[in-house]
């Protein structure tokens, strides 16, 4: 228990109180995480809440310095407290042995994970639904402090049936290794998110607004995007880092008119290598609250119409940006694709199957996001009101000889909440108003509901 003089007012001892709070918090979890600082990916969540613990003793600190009454030091003590006791928590769960000291085999970590998220859908045409989405289970293990493997497992709409997609899909998402090199710079090499866009590698119910992940980050960027590979990742200057890999391409035999790149990730099975897609993000966070990124990815996507000799190169150039100021949050990103030999395999495709998918040679999409912290801080939950508007068009520019089809040109109004009874877990709420450039098939607006919590 913390004592302190007592010839000190109520304000004073209140404020001492409150600046061990900080100093704890930011002091006791943010050592672990310097000595684990390698282990980036099944930390996010942990990292997160103590980001939000760090604002959330910040912002009171600055409410009580700027109040020109007495606060209320009960409510105070009761808020600070609470935080503390979760901040003990993260220190202990990111307890681990010194940096360059080998652990004894029964010390070794075995880190473990995981979210989950359960949906109710409410479509004009096909009533509503409700959904298991994803049940996911996150696990790794240290082999040293040099050499960890990460790993995760998902499960898709709660039932794989006889193998096929209509009953579900079980998908290994990440197994890699990662050999750390030097303290900023890694070696990586297995079955890896591709580094591309706010969602794809950051994609836990709790870290982003909305029922459902946003449709630039569906049909232009086809999120969750996982391939094999192997690579580099690393840091350098001041907040700046960056991932560079050799993947597994994408196969244009499966691209459509409606969804883009999506079905044409092929997802471990016997990838086809012999032509490696390239990747490379670099990534900027050195001030407080911003954080921005950017993406190339370029790839021979052909490869399915053997003895056809199709190149079919894709390129992607992806960017994007976030910030966050008390209790405002921005979020943007922006999308292109370029697709060579379009036309090509256009009639290639309605040769093989009869049906000619009016594939485009550029798609784009982007989208801008508000959303405002509604609580006052003195409430321990939160809740936050969400806007998000996008355009995102599969149809973009047509190869020669193609008209685009008008239905594909689309854009939403996503209105809507986030609340957070617990930092891990997020009880959402959604209305999609949808558009598109068609006269003849209307676009349907949707209302989405949704929990999901990760750990």
């Amino acid at each position: 228990m913390l004592t302190t003089p007592s010839s000190r007012s109520p304000w004073k001892r209140l404020r001492a109180w409150l600046a061990a709070c900080v100093a704890f918090v930011l002091l006791a979890p943010s050592g672990a995480l310097a000595q684990q600082s390698t282990d980036e990916d099944w930390k996010r969540s942990i990292e997160q809440r103590l980001e939000r613990l760090e604002e959330g003793l910040t912002r009171l600190l600055d409410h009580l310095d700027r109040t020109d009454e007495e606060p209320d030091a009960e409510s105070a003590r009761e808020q600070a407290a609470a935080l503390v006791e979760e901040g003990q928590r993260l220190a202990d769960d990111l307890s681990a042995p010194s940096p360059g000291a080998e652990a004894p085999v029964e010390a070794k970590r075995l880190p473990y994970g995981g979210y989950m998220e359960l949906h109710f859908n409410d479509h004009e045409v096909s009533g509503t639904s409700a959904d298991f989405h994803r049940f996911v289970l996150l696990f790794g293990h240290d082999f040293s402090d040099k050499v960890r493997f990460v790993g995760e497992l998902e499960l898709e709409h709660a039932l794989v049936e006889g193998g096929g997609e209509q009953a579900g899909e079980l998908e290994l998402e990440q197994a890699y290794l990662d050999f750390q090199l030097s303290p900023s710079l890694s070696a990586r090499a297995g079955m890896m998110l591709v580094p591309i866009g706010i969602i794809n590698e950051r994609h836990e119910p709790a870290s982003f607004h909305g029922v459902e992940r946003p449709f630039v980050d569906t049909f232009i960027v086809p999120s969750t995007w996982f391939s094999n590979g192997f690579g580099l990742t690393g840091r350098f200057g001041s907040g700046f880092s960056f991932k560079t890999f050799l993947m597994s391409s994408l196969d244009a035999s499966m691209f459509s008119a409606g969804e883009g790149l999506r079905d044409g990730r092929q997802k471990g099975f016997e990838d086809d290598f012999s032509d490696p897609a390239v990747v490379a993000r670099l990534e900027y966070s050195g001030v407080p609250g911003l954080s921005l990124g950017g993406t190339y990815w370029t790839g021979k996507t052909g490869f399915g119409f053997e003895p056809l000799q199709i190149d079919g190169n894709t390129k992607i150039l992806e960017v994007d940006a976030q910030y966050a100021w008390r209790r405002f949050q921005l979020k943007g990103q922006y999308a292109t694709t370029e697709f060579d030999d379009a036309g090509i395999i256009n009639r290639a495709l309605q040769g093989q199957t009869g049906i000619q998918p009016n594939l485009a040679e550029e798609m784009n999409g982007h989208y801008l996001e508000a959303a405002y912290h509604l609580f006052p801080r003195r409430i321990r939950n939160e809740l936050a009101l969400f806007y998000r508007y996008e355009d995102f068009d599969t149809q973009h520019k047509m190869p020669a000889g193609f008209l685009p089809i008008t239905e594909f040109k689309r854009d939403a109004h996503v209105l809507g909440l986030t609340f957070f009874p617990l930092p891990d877990v997020a009880i959402k709420a959604d209305y999609n108003f949808m558009g598109n450039d068609s006269n003849v098939v209307e676009a349907l607006d949707t209302w989405n509901v949704g929990i999901g919590w990760w750990f």
